[in-house]
C-alpha cells in the first residue's frame, strides 16, 4: 500500500516521538522539552524567540516551557548588557547532562531509522528533506502572520 507524503512524515514524526519519549520516560523532561535541550546545546546563550522560531513552538508557548525547564534546573533565563526585552538562556550542568542524554537517544532512534540505507541513500533523504523544508518556508506554505 502507498501512503502520500504527508501522512508518511506525520507517521515517521509520531513513531520518532513516541520512541524517544519511551526512552527518556525516567527524566523529568515533558514532550516539548528534548528539542529545546537539544536546540541549547548546539546553541547555549540563544534569545528565546530564536529558540522558539527553531523549535518551531509559538513564543506564548516557549515561555512556559521554558518555565518550566528552569523550575527543573536544567537552563538559566538572564538578561544582559541591561535589555530588558531579550532574554537569553543557558543550560545548567543538569540541563547540559540532560541534553547529552537526549542527544544520544536521538542518534539512536536515527540509527533504527536509517537501518538498511547505504551513506549515500541517508545523505540523499536529509538533502530530500531540508530541501522540503526549504521549500515549505520559501514558497510561502508558512505564511506571515
Amino acid at each position: 500500500m502507498k501512503h502520500s507524503l504527508h501522512y508518511l512524515l506525520m507517521a515517521d514524526y509520531l513513531l520518532f516521538q513516541k520512541n524517544l519519549l519511551a526512552e527518556i520516560k525516567e527524566t523529568p523532561l515533558t514532550s516539548g522539552q528534548p528539542k529545546i535541550l537539544d536546540y541549547l546545546r548546539l546553541h547555549d546563550g540563544a534569545v528565546q524567540k530564536e529558540i522558539a522560531e527553531a523549535c518551531h513552538i509559538e513564543p506564548a508557548t516557549i515561555t512556559s516551557i521554558l518555565l518550566g525547564m528552569e523550575k527543573k534546573g536544567l537552563i538559566l533565563r538572564k538578561n544582559l548588557n541591561g535589555n530588558r526585552r531579550s532574554l537569553y538562556v543557558y543550560l545548567t550542568d543538569n540541563g547540559r547532562q540532560l541534553a547529552e542524554c537526549v542527544n544520544s537517544e536521538f542518534e539512536k532512534i536515527e540509527e533504527t531509522a536509517f537501518l538498511g540505507f547505504s551513506e549515500d541513500e541517508k545523505k540523499l533523504l536529509i538533502d530530500f528533506l531540508t530541501r522540503i523544508n526549504q521549500n515549505m518556508y520559501v514558497k510561502g506554505s508558512i505564511r506571515d502572520e
